[in-house]
């Protein structure tokens, strides 16, 4: 299906794979895609399939798998949300070389309950969380989420209030604070963070609601000593859940910062949005980082002094306000924008429009400036409504 490819090609598999086609073909590697959206940007990048586009299904992992196999190349590296399917991820790696966590590291540490118990054996703190099946007798007052068993970007998250919940799932005590990540990349024994960011979360501006993830700022919009004393907790955590579990590649972990105190809310055991953000203000190729650790290296980095002296960056994914055609990148956000749709491409009312990435001297002046580049986009879709009776598979991570 690739024609005329370079020898020793990468896989890149998940619903969205710019991200990494960008930081590789950056740093040198040849890679071939396969996912979800097939975006253009992502097109220009390097050969590519996607399930809407190539195949015209909807998303699921198993036929993201499917169309993989069609494409020969020695080894893969897999994005969001195969960590939620190890059997998948086994048959991704049939005749591959596994540039990633395998599947027993996926099982056990994509569990909650196996999660919390290897925090806690070393003092951390974790949320406590129960299956939903067990009954609200069985909870203690306070403020409950429900949380789906496999998700991701917050998605169908919501406040449970002692309604019969969903089997497939768990109900987790609520932590205020700030919302957290922070990407790392380990070689099985030790863990290097590359970055603290504060996640966006629920955001209307960026026509996100809820829990849903929309985005990323670095470093956190945190005072320099409270920065300092969230990443000696970061460290010590990843240090610990790399030993544990044998973490290798690019990993994030999701926390809240309360009070001092950063409470873990999960691991993301793959390569993590937040990633892309380290690349942009730091200079870091996060891909080469994420394939060197599958030969033991890891980079010599001094994040304290990056912190201190480098840029920050902001990202913001924008969720469509109401259905409409893609009009193009508006000409004020030349070089903003990432997973750019096709020309005049229909996007339905909720569904991710494109990423808008940003540089600035300050987290905050990063943030003003997503939500300008927001406002800008949203102005454009307004004026691009008509849908000329199109349809694209629908998908749900």
């Amino acid at each position: 299906m690739f024609m005329g490819t370079p020898p020793q090609p990468i896989l890149l598999v998940g619903i969205s794979v710019r991200l990494l086609a960008q930081s590789a073909v950056r740093a040198g590697y040849r890679v071939l895609a396969v996912d979800y959206f097939g975006d253009t940007d992502l097109q220009a990048l390097c050969p590519s399939l996607s399930l809407r586009h190539n195949a015209g299904q909807s998303y699921s992992p198993s036929a993201l798998v499917e169309l993989a196999a069609t494409v020969e190349a020695p080894s893969v590296v897999y994005s969001a949300s195969l960590e939620n399917h190890p059997d998948e991820v086994m048959r991704l790696a049939e005749g591959r070389r596994l540039l990633g966590n395998p599947p027993e590291v996926l099982q056990r540490v994509r569990d909650p309950f196996q999660l919390a118990a290897a925090l806690r054996a070393r003092g951390f703190v974790f949320p406590e969380t129960r299956m939903a099946a067990e009954g609200r007798e069985h909870f203690a007052k306070g403020r409950w989420l429900w949380k789906p068993l496999r998700s991701g970007g917050g998605h169908s998250v919501r406040f449970w209030r002692g309604e019969p919940p969903p089997a497939d799932g768990v109900v987790q005590a609520y932590v205020p604070g700030m919302v957290g990540s922070a990407p790392f990349v380990a070689d099985g024994k030790r863990a290097v963070v590359l970055g603290l960011t504060e996640q966006l979360v629920g955001r209307r501006a960026f026509g996100a609601s809820g829990f849903r993830y929309c985005g990323n700022v670095l470093p956190p919009r945190l005072p320099p000593e409270e920065r300092q004393a969230l990443l000696r907790q970061v460290r010590e955590i990843v240090a610990h859940l790399t030993a544990t579990f044998g973490l290798r590649g690019l990993n994030g972990l999701d926390f809240v910062w309360h009070k001092g105190r950063l409470w873990t809310l999960e691991l993301n055991p793959r390569p993590t949005a937040s990633a892309e953000l380290a690349e942009e203000a730091y200079g870091l190729s996060v891909f080469d980082a994420h394939v060197r650790a599958f030969a033991e290296e890891v980079p010599a980095f001094d994040l304290e002094a990056a912190m201190t002296n480098a840029s920050a960056a902001g990202k913001a994914i924008l969720y469509a306000p109401h259905d409409a055609v893609w009009p193009g990148v508006p000409r004020k956000l030349a070089g903003r924008v990432r997973d750019i749709p096709h020309p005049r491409e229909p996007i339905f009312r909720g569904r991710p429009v494109c990423t808008l990435v940003v540089t600035g001297r300050t987290p905050h002046a990063c943030l003003r400036k997503l939500w300008a580049g927001a406002a800008t986009l949203k102005a454009a879709l307004a004026t691009h409504t008509k849908i000329d009776g199109e349809n694209y598979h629908d998908y749900a991570p």
